[in-house]
């Protein structure tokens, strides 16, 4: 039982700043590189930034310089702070990770339930 919890989701103004946090619960083994996906209605879930378990960060080009993911392994969470946010930043946002449950099993992608971010103009 693997579990991903988001929170942070709501409406800002264009400008503004959220931060987003996902706990991620359950019994597992090793867990491996976290990221969050946006995702808008009738289009397909893109990666928004990365980080792997050394701290090694990727982000989607629209959002460099204006997007941090970071994350603390010791309570297994990941958060992505959000500053300068713009209209088009507007999608549920995925928080996901590559968890290794045991050292009889694969490495599995986990998702959770998404949570909304809205930019006002």
């Amino acid at each position: 039982q693997v579990q991903l919890v988001e929170s942070g989701g709501g409406l800002v103004q264009a400008g503004g700043s959220l931060s987003l946090s996902c706990k991620v619960s359950g019994d597992f083994l090793v867990l491996g590189d976290m990221g969050w996906y946006g995702q808008t209605p009738g289009n397909q879930r893109e990666l928004v930034a990365t980080i792997s378990s050394d701290g090694t960060t990727n982000y989607r080009t629209s959002v460099k310089g204006r997007f941090t993911i970071s994350r603390d392994n010791g309570i297994n969470r990941v958060w992505l702070q959000m500053n300068m946010v713009k209209p088009e930043d507007t999608a549920v946002y995925y928080c996901s990770a590559r968890v290794r449950r045991t050292k009889w099993t694969m490495w599995d992608d986990y998702w959770g339930q998404g949570t909304q971010v809205t930019v006002s103009s």
